[in-house]
């Protein structure tokens, strides 16, 4: 599998995401489901706490990519569907921390919405891998 970035501008490079990713010589794709900063039952936890909900909701995803034997590398796009877009922002690095952390950039999208599944939580975190 070979993965290009297409980046016509820069202004992304702050933020850990490409504009696009291209991706050649497939033979897995796995759609995860947004993930939330939940316990093992769906319970939500760190209410609140922004930068605890991103660490854990990239956490849960993370088990899923393992779980389908993947893992950060492989993710080719997130999208983040926020609650509070400013807390979001100021707390990015907990987001993009384990994608940064093995070299990947993916394609994001980050969305400000009204709510989700519960009131407790703040953010959701849905992706794309390829292997």
């Amino acid at each position: 599998m070979e993965m290009r970035e297409i980046n016509p501008w820069n202004w992304q490079a702050g933020f850990g995401f490409a504009h696009a990713k291209e991706v050649t010589g497939v033979s897995r794709i796995l759609t995860l489901s947004g993930q939330c900063a939940t316990d093992a039952n769906g319970a939500p936890q760190h209410k609140d706490d922004m930068a605890g909900q991103l660490q854990l909701a990239v956490a849960n995803l993370g088990e899923v990519l393992k779980q389908a034997g993947m893992d950060y590398s492989n993710v080719t796009g997130i999208r983040v569907y926020t609650t509070d877009m400013d807390a979001t922002l100021a707390n990015w690095a907990s987001l993009i921390g384990p994608f940064a952390a093995v070299g990947n950039t993916p394609a994001s999208t980050l969305v400000g919405i009204t709510r989700l599944f519960s009131p407790d939580l703040l953010v959701e975190v849905e992706a794309i891998a390829c292997a």
